[in-house]
């Protein structure tokens, strides 16, 4: 058995064996097993399926990698394919198999290395990425800060290493700390690249996120930042923050200044979790939180669909009347939709979202 794709299929017929050799300190939960990363630090952001089809695959949740238990070693291990070869050899009990010695797992969210990508990066006016953000129906932001562009961003693929232009967006925590960097891999013409997965995140995320706007009173959270951005556009004026991802969203940590938060969740199960999660996390406290669900699967493809002033007209209907004045001047009839309006804050059941396609009104949807 020398094949790579041989050896993972095996060790993907004993991945919880290889689950409690390598990543300890997870725990399995139904047919997953769950740690907090590669290095098998506890948590629950990284899962590997145990059985089916996809048995051995894994993803991390926090950074979006993902790949397959000859993957997992390497990274584990701090190896290359060829020493991951070798190991899976070991392990397995293979003829010919080489002992590795272990050396230090690279830190796959090493901060240094995400700002040296960002100081690296440039200011993304005129650049590829100002285009695939326009591709997406956005409006730039008059704070450009936290996006940068990288003509030639390494990417690790299952074939190895690739170069692509990227849109890097800084991760910052609440005194504005770059604590990582979020990677959009694009193509040519303004799109996102051919690969296996075009966004990943490098750093330290929990809790942080990419930051539009200065935040003081009032705040939107979202998951991606190109929804994050889709209300930037139509709402210019309020600031924005990015989490990167459900799991994220639900762990954001939020300046004390803040007293009233819109969650403009993605329209999924993940997005409706994440929603109940920050629920829980203010439910004694004094937080204005209201939810903001798009008619599609998130605000980005709301955009697109029905442009900027009938999303802004829409959202306009289930804002507080006094943030209005963070739409943008474009003529918008003044309209508050019956209960959304409410203080809400420390209230079982009151928050309140939007419409869904077929117009329904109900807390968490």
């Amino acid at each position: 058995m020398s094949c790579a794709s041989e050896l993972a299929h095996r060790l993907g017929q004993e991945a919880e064996t290889v689950c409690h050799a390598y990543l300890p300190a997870g725990k399995r939960h139904g047919h997953y097993w769950h740690c907090g990363n590669v290095r098998g630090d506890p948590g629950q952001s990284l899962y590997v399926h145990l059985s089916g089809p996809r048995s051995g695959h894994w993803t991390d949740g926090a950074t979006s990698e993902h790949g397959d238990m000859l993957d997992l070693i390497a990274l584990n291990q701090g190896i290359d394919l060829r020493g991951a070869i070798h190991e899976a050899r070991r392990f397995l009990n293979v003829p010919g198999a080489i002992r590795t010695t272990r050396r230090p797992a690279v830190p796959c969210g090493s901060l240094d290395a995400a700002r040296r990508l960002f100081a690296a990066s440039k200011p993304i006016r005129g650049t590829l990425a100002e285009t695939y953000l326009r591709n997406r129906g956005i409006v730039l932001p008059s704070d450009l800060s936290a996006l940068r562009f990288h003509p030639h961003c390494y990417y690790r693929g299952s074939t190895g290493r690739e170069v692509w232009p990227a849109l890097i967006g800084a991760v910052t925590d609440n005194a504005g700390t770059i604590t990582g960097v979020h990677r959009t891999w694009l193509d040519t013409a303004g799109g996102k690249a051919p690969v296996e997965n075009p966004r990943r995140a490098l750093g330290e995320l929990l809790g942080n996120g990419v930051r539009f706007g200065n935040i003081d009173a009032v705040v939107a959270v979202a998951e991606g930042i190109e929804t994050a951005l889709a209300l930037n556009t139509v709402l210019p004026t309020m600031p924005v923050i990015a989490a990167l991802s459900a799991a994220h969203l639900a762990a954001l940590i939020l300046p004390p200044t803040i007293h009233r938060l819109y969650v403009a969740r993605d329209n999924d199960t993940a997005g409706r979790l994440a929603l109940e999660r920050l629920r829980e996390r203010f439910w004694s406290s004094d937080l204005d939180l209201r939810a903001l669900v798009p008619q599609a699967d998130d605000f980005n493809t709301d955009l697109l669909v029905l442009g900027k002033d009938r999303l802004g007209a829409w959202i306009k209907e289930y804002i507080v009347p006094d943030d209005c004045h963070f739409l943008s001047s474009s003529g918008l009839p003044a309209k508050r939709h019956g209960g959304f309006g409410e203080n809400t804050a420390g209230r079982k059941g009151g928050i309140m979202a939007g419409p869904s396609l077929v117009g329904r009104a109900t807390a968490f949807p």
